[in-house]
């Protein structure tokens, strides 16, 4: 040892770091929590800068769907098609629950293609980060890629079929106006509704993988109480009404309702419970996301 040469305590430290943590010695040199948070405006500029990567994988995954299958992208249409005249002979013919509803088929039809959005939507959403722990323990990205990619990848799938759904209209009886004009944003309000749901969601799986399983029960439930195949206001009203209708499934398939019916009352206080629910369920939900990004997998 030479002389002015610092001199190491008993635990290799130099006298400068004596009293430093490992953590602050990391920091001071660069280095940074494999897997961390990191702040919330570096988390959004981080999925901004991302966001090509977004729309790539989530086109790779609306195209993979059914293409085992003989008819590939069709059963996108025909899986509500069928839906539709099952619950149309069982709920239309059979239980005959189409008490206030002039035109039960395009009630029906909305009901199902929206309803299938939305339940396919959270069901996913719900494993967005758990279907992805190889690239999630691989790579280091923002793990809020996943649900986005996961809703958006559902959207893409939707949009044809909302095509077809219009096509549909004026052959059960109704009319096109210029409400059809509106569509666009009551799907807009709908796709941010189910993105902020699918971060509540993913992260709950996250800490609670039991819950997955549960997802399902719940959107079963819902089928029943959005008024899919009957009309909330002829079979409830009081409180309990009020709630199954303005209730987000409800909301979001009476919106689009509204938009392509000419029965559907297209009332402000819809619109804005549809406003209200997306934007608020939004920013909470990629808040309450954001906060737990270091338990999603090593980078």
């Amino acid at each position: 040892m030479t002389a002015g040469e610092p001199v190491e305590d008993a635990q290799g430290r130099l006298p400068a770091e004596v009293g430093r943590s490992l953590a602050d010695i990391a920091r001071s040199n660069g280095l940074r929590q494999v897997g961390g948070r990191p702040r919330l405006g570096a988390y959004v500029s981080a999925l901004v800068e991302r966001r090509h990567f977004v729309w790539v994988l989530s086109r790779s995954q609306a195209y993979a769907q059914n293409q085992d299958s003989y008819l590939g992208q069709a059963w996108n249409i025909l899986n509500p098609l069928i839906n539709g005249a099952v619950y149309l002979a069982v709920f239309g013919l059979v239980l005959r629950t189409d008490r206030g509803v002039d035109n039960f088929i395009a009630y029906l039809l909305v009901g199902i293609f929206i309803f299938q959005f939305m339940q396919r939507t959270l069901t996913m959403g719900s494993k967005a980060v758990t279907s992805k722990l190889g690239l999630v323990n691989s790579l280091q990205f923002p793990r809020a890629l996943l649900p986005i990619s996961v809703v958006l990848t559902e959207l893409i799938v939707l949009l044809p079929t909302v095509a077809v759904l219009l096509v549909l209209m004026p052959i059960t009886g109704e009319p096109i106006t210029l409400w059809w004009l509106a569509l666009p944003g009551a799907v807009g309000l709908m796709y941010l509704f189910g993105t902020g749901a699918a971060f509540i969601l993913a992260r709950l799986v996250v800490e609670v993988r039991d819950l997955a399983n549960l997802v399902p029960f719940v959107m079963r439930a819902m089928l029943y109480f959005s008024g899919v195949f009957f009309s909330i206001s002829s079979y409830t009203s009081g409180f309990l009404g009020a709630v199954l209708e303005y209730q987000p499934f409800a909301v979001y398939i009476q919106l689009v309702r509204t938009c392509v019916m000419v029965e559907a009352d297209p009332s402000w206080q819809l619109w804005t419970a549809g406003a209200v629910w997306a934007v608020l369920t939004l920013l909470v939900g990629f808040v309450y996301f954001w906060r737990a990004e270091a338990k999603y997998g090593r980078g």
